[in-house]
Formats: C-alpha cells, structure tokens, sequence
C-alpha cells in the first residue's frame, strides 16, 4: 500500500497534469480577454454621446417656468416651429460648458426655433442662479419636471432633444458642443422644411 502511494505521488505518475494546468491557464487568460473586450465595449457606449429612446414621437407635456407662465409642448409645435428641449440642472458640469452654447444658438435661432429647459434634480433658486450667470434668457422651468424625465426616459444631465412641429423626435444628444448643436439645428431646419413642403 505504501508502495502505491509512492507511486502516484511521483510528479511522473500524472503525464496528463502540465496540459491540464495549460489548458486551466489558458481559459482563465481568454475569461480575462473576453471581460477587458467587454469592459471596453461598455465603456464606450456609456462614453457616446448619441443616445437611443423608445419613442420616435416627442411625448406631450406642460412644465411650469420660473416666469410664472407654462410651456406646453404641443401648443408650441402647433405654432410650426421645431423645439429643443434641454434637461439640465445647476450642479452638472457639462450642463455648466453647453449653457453658453444653447443661450447663443437660442439667441440666433430664435424665430426659427423654440428653446425650452427643463431644471431636474436641483433647487429652484440654485438653478435660477445658474440661469443668470451663464446669461441664459430663453424659457426654463422645474414644475413638474420629474415626470417629463421620466416621460422621456431621461438617464442623467445634460440631454437635448430636437423635436420637428410634426412632433418627430430628430435626435437625441448628450452633452453638446457648438458644432454638434449646429449640426442638429440644420438637420431639425431641414425635417421641418421637409414636412412643410
């Protein structure tokens, strides 16, 4: 008996464990490979900035704006002027760089296109203080703003949406810069023109 147990603990007495130990190597390296490769992927979707939504047709809503007065999106629409809609709040730092952005572009599209902001998670004077020193004129509201998030199915701030007058939903972008913002405008002109015609 102890003869045998000398024998299998010979390290010659089991040819078959260095391939065993490689082949046990080598899934844990591809396990590895394949979770980095899936990491990434990951990564880069929560990294762009396009972002897809459920609807093809801007959902309704009434929002109630600092000014006292309510916004409602499908009175505007009816008026035959596209909409961008921006979610943002005063403590988001993209929501700090894009707001020059969308001031300016709401100054120079202003009689082609309606600019409206919906102020989430956030305190109303914080917010308004956000509204004054970024200089921000056009219309921003928060009454209501936690159901018309989760309406859009917002995920987190800043986000646009560009809705045509027919009530397409155009794009959908996080994080504007001026170029995207000029891109999108041109293609909201266009779907509008389009309809029109």
């Amino acid at each position: 008996m102890a003869i045998q147990q000398d024998t299998i603990a010979r390290p010659g007495g089991r040819p078959w464990l260095p391939a065993a130990m490689a082949a046990a190597t080598g899934a844990v390296v591809v396990g590895l490979l394949c979770l980095l490769w899936f990491g990434l992927q990951q990564k880069e979707i929560a990294g762009s900035k396009v972002v897809n939504v459920p609807f093809t047709n801007a959902p309704d809503f009434s929002i109630g704006l600092f000014d006292g007065s309510t916004f409602k999106l499908s009175d505007t629409l009816a008026s035959g002027k596209p909409v961008v809609l921006n979610f943002w709040a005063s403590w988001c730092g993209p929501c700090a760089d894009e707001a020059p952005v969308l001031q300016d572009a709401a100054r120079r599209y202003g009689d082609r296109a309606t600019f409206i902001g919906v102020n989430v998670q956030d305190v109303d004077a914080d917010a308004q203080a956000f509204l004054r020193k970024y200089g921000v004129t056009y219309a921003n509201g928060s009454k209501d703003a936690g159901p018309i998030s989760i309406q859009y199915g917002m995920r987190g701030v800043p986000e646009t949406y560009f809705i045509a007058p027919d009530g397409r939903l155009i794009r959908k972008w996080n994080t504007l810069t001026a170029a995207d913002l000029e891109q999108f405008l041109a293609e909201l002109q266009r779907a509008s023109a389009a309809r029109a015609s």
